[in-house]
């Protein structure tokens, strides 16, 4: 059996139809940028999130850089964050001249330690941080009652990387109406995705709103004249086609995802696989929409290349983290700063999730893993 870790084309053809209709109509149009697609999208995705305002820029990353400049992050300001995410969370900070400050992680969720976040707010220059970033990794939301506790207290503003997290529920709230600003990825492999790059800045905010629309066409809202600094980041009209069409069955495919969860947890531990395989920590009060089904494991690398070998696909979310990057090497960090994201680094697997996968699929990764782990130990008692 072969076991992709992501198959967007099975998803693709229960929606081909649908979607081929509509970017026809776009076609047809030629309007391809900033259309009533674009318009619609946002206030759907605002309305999803439980904010008041939606704007689509050109992607995540880009969410990102412009939610930041929005809040007046700029040079020589500090902006804390985790060093175990992708890498535009922090080089988003460090493309502005801003310096970024990281703290560990919560071992279980593997999101950002409130904790470790106070320690930094309370040293002799943390009048210079001007923002929290928490990550919602994994589809998880982050700790946000004491972020935005701990941010209120030290006057930081808080911007949720809700990329993987779309849906994602904290305390009844969802990710993007969880602090000042929400920002969101429609990359193809996220639960909703696009034909390509594409993302969203959430906000309850109207000045901040009006001022990410400015940011996104160049800093202008009459043509040609600009009273700021701003970017080129708009989201196609296509793409929000698109989007528009996925996002009425993101629910249903979220609700797969978190069945399919939960039959690889409880088959870990029919197997008796405990004691190799630690299941996602989801915490109580918390809706994890599982963008990805995490494992820490033992044995981590050779587990990879053994289930390579039986044609399941696998990825190891994050390999380095953002601390021990080369590119970050002039902010003084060295191994063994931040244990525990090192530590996920080392053990950390992901399976696939998708919400096409089928049960028998999930069955055979999981005798896949039962079968590595029994040889090992027979190995190793031999």
């Amino acid at each position: 059996m072969k076991v992709n870790f992501f198959d967007l084309a099975a998803q693709y053809e229960r929606i081909k139809r649908e979607v081929m209709r509509e970017v026809e109509k776009v076609c047809a149009t030629q309007r391809f940028v900033l259309g009533e697609n674009v318009r619609s999208l946002e206030d759907e995705v605002a309305g999803y999130s439980g904010a008041r305002y939606g704007i689509g820029v050109a992607s995540g990353s880009d969410a990102l850089l412009i939610g930041l400049m929005a809040l007046g992050v700029g040079c020589g300001d500090r902006v804390i964050t985790t060093p175990y995410t992708f890498f535009s969370t922090a080089g988003s900070i460090a493309r502005l001249g801003a310096v970024p400050v990281f703290a560990d992680i919560d071992p279980r969720t593997y999101n950002i330690d409130p904790d470790w976040t106070e320690t930094l707010l309370k040293r002799d220059w943390s009048r210079r941080i001007k923002a929290v970033l928490p990550v919602h990794l994994f589809g998880q939301p982050a700790e946000m009652s004491a972020i935005r506790e701990i941010a209120r207290r030290h006057g930081a503003a808080v911007i949720e990387d809700a990329a993987q997290s779309i849906g994602a529920v904290y305390k009844g709230k969802r990710a993007g109406s969880l602090a000042d600003i929400g920002c969101f990825s429609f990359y193809p492999t996220k639960n909703l995705g696009g034909f390509g790059d594409g993302g969203m800045i959430t906000t309850d905010r109207k000045r901040l709103a009006d001022r990410i629309r400015m940011l996104r066409v160049h800093g202008s809202t009459r043509r040609y004249y600009h009273p700021v600094i701003g970017m080129n980041s708009r989201l196609d009209e296509l793409q929000a086609a698109v989007l528009r069409v996925k996002l009425r069955r993101l629910d249903e495919w979220t609700e797969k995802r978190i069945r399919n969860a939960g039959l690889y947890t409880s088959l870990f531990e029919k197997e008796g696989l405990l004691g190799h395989v630690t299941p996602p920590h989801v915490e109580e009060g918390n809706v994890s929409v599982f963008n990805q089904y995490v494992v820490r494991v033992k044995k981590r690398n050779a587990l990879k290349e053994h289930l390579a070998a039986k044609g399941i696909g696998t990825e190891i979310y994050y390999p380095v983290p953002l601390h021990l990057q080369k590119c970050f090497k002039y902010l003084g960090y060295k191994r063994g700063d931040l244990p525990r994201s090192e530590a996920a680094a080392r053990q950390t697997l992901a399976l696939p999730i998708y919400p096409e996968l089928k049960d028998e699929e999930i069955r055979y990764v999981v005798s896949s893993i039962a079968g590595f782990y029994r040889s090992a130990d027979k190995s190793s008692s031999g």
